[in-house]
């Protein structure tokens, strides 16, 4: 069984997405997504696609367990580019919250990134991202997905 298994199958996502990072905006774009995700390698791989049926666009996530490292490697990719963003965020899960990080660089600027997974039940969970700017001494969340799972059917 793989930290990622909870994921498998079809939710509904509420995106909540800051309109404009590194200025101290409170102004957040909400639109809805759909994500349907599934294992591989025994629970050691996880994938999932998500539309954006508003947006014009969709994504998709593949992640990778190293059993040496003990942590994951979560790669990004979206339609609209067409290219593998590296670097992959790593990290692992730690009492339920997983935590990744990488050295990034957004909107020509140098930034370090976190992707946070909490509040992970069968039917719901919470997804987060965040940039920091000076160190990690302080973080801007800017990218926030509300999972419910998506009736049978």
């Amino acid at each position: 069984m793989g930290d990622f298994d909870f994921l498998v199958g079809t939710w509904d996502v509420t995106n909540r997405r800051l309109r404009e990072r590194h200025v101290g905006s409170d102004d957040w774009d909400e639109f809805p997504g759909v994500s349907v995700a599934g294992t591989f390698f025994g629970g050691a791989g996880s994938f999932d696609e998500i539309t954006f049926p508003t947006r014009g666009f969709s994504g998709a996530t593949v992640r990778i367990f190293d059993p040496a490292a003990g942590t994951w490697s979560i790669y990004w990719m979206n339609s609209r580019r067409g290219v593998l963003e590296l670097p992959p965020v790593v990290g692992r899960f730690v009492d339920g919250t997983g935590t990744f990080f990488a050295d990034d660089v957004d909107e020509g600027r140098p930034v370090r990134c976190r992707f946070v997974w909490t509040a992970i039940t069968p039917t719901s969970c919470r997804w987060e991202q965040a940039f920091s700017t000076d160190g990690e001494r302080t973080w801007e969340t800017n990218w926030v997905m509300e999972f419910s799972r998506a009736p049978a059917g």
